[in-house]
């Protein structure tokens, strides 16, 4: 017991750990270090998602909706039906301006070709007479035409053609009111057939007009280009009242 007490009192020897010889002074070669591991990749950065807005309760929205907008009534039945009058009386009123005129007649001028087998022998001696005062009358002699023309009522009372052509030398020699009289004649008589009655028309339009009475005068035009479109004498006036300004027409009687 005394030698372990001893021994235990003793004091202790430093233990070292054995320092291996170094490779200068060693013939064998260190062995060579692993090969350093591939460095592993950082994983990807998740998707980030774009921060949502917070949605808006219904609540707040309907209550703002009501606060600040103002809603505009419904139209009445009233309202709809003032203004489809308004659009009707427009489109009345536009086409009353300008009415779709039909298609031109065809000429029926010609007096002798009116001349059948079946027309009696004083029908036809009188609208060769007409005929024969017509060119006359074109030829720029009213007064000889007008003796020749007043046979031919003489003959044939009934021949419209007669009247008319008596109205148009009456009217070239400056007898607007008995040119008139025979137009009232002419237009009984050649009701039936729309080239005379629209003739008939125009020339009522150059009397009225020549007498000053504008507007009755447009009026008569205008009737005449309803019968018949390709009224040339109407036409033509319609137009000249058109460009000549108000102040240059004669005033209305």
């Amino acid at each position: 017991m005394l030698v372990s007490l001893l021994y235990s009192c003793a004091p202790q020897r430093v233990y070292r750990i054995p320092v291996p010889p170094s490779s200068s002074s060693s013939s064998t070669p260190a062995p060579s270090a692993a090969p350093a591991p591939a460095p592993i990749p950082p994983p990807a950065p998740a998707a980030i998602e774009p921060a949502r807005k917070p949605l808006v309760q219904d609540s707040k929205i309907r209550e703002q909706d009501i606060r600040t907008t103002t809603l505009s009534p419904a139209p009445t039945k009233d309202a709809k039906d003032s203004t489809r009058q308004a659009s009707v009386s427009e489109s009345r009123a536009a086409a009353e301006a300008t009415p779709a005129l039909p298609p031109p007649l065809p000429d029926d001028s010609s007096l002798l070709a009116k001349i059948t087998a079946g027309t009696s022998p004083q029908r036809a001696a009188s609208l060769r007479l007409t005929d024969e005062g017509r060119k006359i009358l074109d030829a720029g002699d009213p007064a000889k035409a007008l003796s020749s023309l007043e046979k031919t009522i003489v003959i044939d009372s009934t021949n419209g053609y007669g009247y008319f052509y008596l109205a148009k030398a009456q009217y070239r020699l400056g007898r607007h009111r008995e040119s008139l009289n025979f137009l009232d004649i002419a237009e009984s008589r050649l009701g039936a057939e729309p080239f005379w009655l629209a003739e008939v028309y125009a020339l009522r339009g150059d009397n009225l007009r020549a007498q000053g009475q504008v507007q009755k005068a447009e009026a008569s035009y205008n009737q005449a280009v309803r019968l018949n479109s390709g009224n040339r004498t109407a036409g033509d006036a319609l137009a000249r009242m058109q460009a000549e300004p108000q102040s240059a027409q004669p005033a209305t009687k």
